[in-house]
């Protein structure tokens, strides 16, 4: 594994360099960054797992505990205020010594109400970045979440440094153990249950350390997008099975799709044509490339594989301008990825917050930026069975396009969808999915 030791301080540097630029841009003293509160159940006296900041784990690998502050001021060395109470009912955070704790200046916190008597005295001068506003006014600050700099801050979060390329090599090579595992479990007669099981043993982590909730699903569920139900019972017929899960490590996300047949059949050479059709558009990316072309070009090949199963009659073009490859794929080509699973700033054009809407056409997707150097993006196109969409074209002349048998015979198979999490350099791409090992 890369060594994190001496790739960190270059990103304390980088995002250090962000910060003196947005604040003296926008006239700050700093930022007081909040990794956040616990959220207690209605009614109840326990919590929901804890989701820390993305801006605050941004800096550092503390992404379980709350009640943290850092303040940054892009001059002088970031100050961690680490929460650590006097407490005999939970287990308390042990005190940070790791790779990053010589870039960071740490001070420690007791009690969460007593952040205050740590804060700086001009608070008004300071903007506070995180999602309690309603404690960021009690404590003084006037300015929360200014749009500037978050949109500055959003931006060029998509430019990954080198430690956290890193740190996504890593999250890759965790969720690619997983895949394997649910593979295993699905060929050897698991349930959606089981194999999930089977996925999060695999790569050491519990259902809440996931970045998302995985997507397990078997025979006609691959046909549901967010399919998350886990089914316990084996189904009677074992058809297909799709699965999107990912890992997390030092809070950055991988995020990966399989599909599998369970015997040779044309849903498994429909497979192996999505998997082509994945291949060629990330032989596309580069930099200067936009993202939204890529999407496009991903419904125009499938408009050949519609028409290579028969699926469809007629031409490329007609299919694609009719919204009949967005029946079958309704979703965006993919996103951006790192500190969040869709992470922000896919859709801004500049650092000041310009918005690049996603065409009319194509309203669910979810990145319209053009590729630059050390981005990172997921790639995941898809063909479903979803009788909802399809039955919008049997109300209309489309529906003499449509081979029904052909959707008849895939109904049970669901759906397909083939995802890798690909950096986009200078001169190449690196799909870290595929080098470190998952295949279809």
């Amino acid at each position: 594994m890369e060594n994190l030791a001496t790739l960190y301080p270059d990103h304390i540097l980088e995002l250090n360099h962000r910060v003196a630029e947005i604040v003296a841009r926008e006239k700050l003293s700093g930022l007081v960054i909040h990794s956040g509160q616990p959220h207690r159940q209605f009614l109840d006296d326990m919590d929901y797992p804890f989701k820390v900041n993305p801006h605050f784990k941004a800096w550092l690998p503390v992404i379980d505990n709350p009640h943290c502050w850092l303040l940054v001021n892009g001059k002088d060395k970031p100050q961690l205020i680490f929460y650590r109470p006097v407490d005999f009912w939970h287990k308390v955070a042990d005190l940070p010594d790791a790779f990053w704790t010589n870039e960071i200046e740490v001070k420690l916190l007791t009690k969460a109400d007593k952040i205050a008597d740590f804060l700086p005295n001009d608070i008004g001068n300071w903007a506070y970045i995180g999602e309690h506003l309603e404690v960021a006014e009690v404590l003084g600050f006037t300015s929360r979440n200014p749009d500037a700099v978050m949109s500055y801050l959003h931006y060029h979060r998509a430019t990954k440094t080198q430690y956290e390329l890193a740190c996504m090599r890593k999250a890759n090579e965790i969720a690619v153990k997983g895949h394997e595992a649910a593979k295993s479990a699905f060929y050897g007669g698991g349930s959606e249950f089981q194999i999930q099981q089977a996925y999060l043993n695999a790569v050491d982590q519990s259902e809440n350390e996931m970045p998302y909730g995985n997507i397990v699903a078997l025979n006609q569920n691959a046909s549901i997008l967010h399919y998350t139900a886990l089914e316990h019972q084996v189904p009677a017929q074992r058809l297909s099975f799709l699965i999107d899960a990912g890992a997390n490590f030092h809070g950055y996300a991988a995020d990966i799709t399989r599909t599998y047949a369970f015997e040779k059949n044309r849903f498994g050479e429909l497979i192996v044509a999505m998997e082509q059709l994945q291949l060629a558009i990330i032989d596309m990316m580069r930099p200067g490339v936009k993202y939204v072309d890529l999407h496009i070009d991903t419904h125009h090949k499938l408009a050949q594989i519609l028409l290579d199963f028969n699926l469809a009659t007629g031409d490329k073009q007609g299919l694609v301008e009719q919204g009949i490859t967005s029946v079958f794929f309704p979703h965006g080509l993919g996103h951006m990825l790192g500190l969040q699973v869709h992470d922000m700033g896919g859709f801004l054009h500049d650092e000041r917050g310009t918005h690049i809407a996603a065409p009319e056409a194509h309203p669910f997707l979810r990145c319209t930026r053009t590729l630059a150097a050390n981005q990172v993006l997921t790639i995941e196109p898809g063909l479903y069975i979803i009788d909802t969409l399809l039955d919008a074209l049997k109300q209309d002349a489309r529906r003499q396009q449509i081979n029904w048998d052909t959707v008849a015979m895939l109904r049970p198979f669901g759906g397909i969808r083939i995802e890798d999490n690909v950096i986009v350099h200078h001169d190449h791409t690196e799909n870290m999915t595929r080098n470190l090992g998952l295949n279809g």
